[in-house]
């Protein structure tokens, strides 16, 4: 069982949940504060770890107008901020191979986005950046594929590496999250997260931008999380209707400390009674 260390924190499947969380995209330096500043709040009172999360360009909108974010010097700036002032890791979306050494600069996790997870240059490119690598499984990839990406990343002398689920491809604009990919993930050593929202999006199921079933996250985070899984991914947003992205997926930020609450409560018993494959 391989544990990944990311700042102060440690994960691993093993280990007590980590919650990733955050908003989708940067909309500005006091919005991201104010919601990083609720999370590690909530998190702290519930006693999981926190790691914040936000995008500081959205390069995959379903349509040329939607709204992309900060971009990556403002946006790198206000991650590196919230890592410092809050004194909690912080990950964010690479989405080119020269970006990954940039954006290794300002934050502690690189993710490669679903689309991307097959990109060899872009593996290699955050993987010897040296700092945690966080794999998104493509929509359109078996869970025991993610194996060879992991060796991928490996060939960098890089093994802080985290694989996620976020849902397979069910026909058009519908994804289902079979919950066997965790363990069947998990059997590289590697921790394995559960992106609980996108996993209930809808990709491009409004035409010029993705819908989504948000009243079903709670869901997937708590049947991912009674498994045992070592982080849960979660995007929040005190008023998702009016989100710039991924508004119709995202759990209202004032229900979190709730979730974060019952999450910490599934994972002790999951952490107590691991389930072996």
């Amino acid at each position: 069982m391989k544990h990944v260390n990311v700042g102060n924190l440690t994960i691993g499947n093993d280990l007590p949940l980590t919650v990733i969380a955050g908003p989708c995209q940067l909309e500005s330096k006091d919005h991201a504060e104010m919601i990083a500043g609720t999370m590690k709040e909530a998190c702290e009172a519930a006693g999981a770890q926190y790691v914040f999360k936000a995008s500081y360009d959205k390069a995959n909108r379903t349509s040329l107008s939607g709204i992309r974010g900060m971009g990556i010097d403002a946006g790198l700036a206000v991650l590196d901020g919230i890592r410092k002032d809050f004194g909690v890791p912080v990950l964010t979306d690479v989405h080119t191979e020269e970006q990954c050494a940039i954006a290794a600069q300002a934050v502690d996790i690189l993710q490669i986005p679903a689309f991307l997870c097959r990109q060899t240059d872009m593996l290699l490119a955050a993987g010897n950046t040296g700092v945690a690598v966080n794999v998104k499984k493509g929509q359109f990839l078996a869970p025991w594929e993610m194996g060879n990406i992991v060796t991928k990343i490996e060939s960098t002398g890089n093994t802080n590496i985290l694989l996620t689920e976020r849902g397979t491809s069910f026909g058009y604009n519908t994804l289902v999250a079979d919950m066997r990919a965790l363990p069947q993930m998990a059997k590289t050593g590697y921790p394995v997260v559960m992106d609980a929202t996108h996993s209930v999006q809808q990709p491009g199921g409004q035409g010029g931008s993705s819908g989504g079933q948000r009243e079903f996250a709670p869901v997937m985070a708590r049947a991912a999380v009674s498994i045992g899984t070592a982080a849960v991914f979660i995007e929040t947003h005190e008023n998702p209707d009016n989100a710039p992205s991924d508004g119709p997926n995202m759990i209202p930020l004032d229900q979190m400390g709730a979730l974060v609450t019952s999450l910490m409560q599934f994972d002790a018993l999951a952490k107590a009674n691991p389930i072996a494959i």
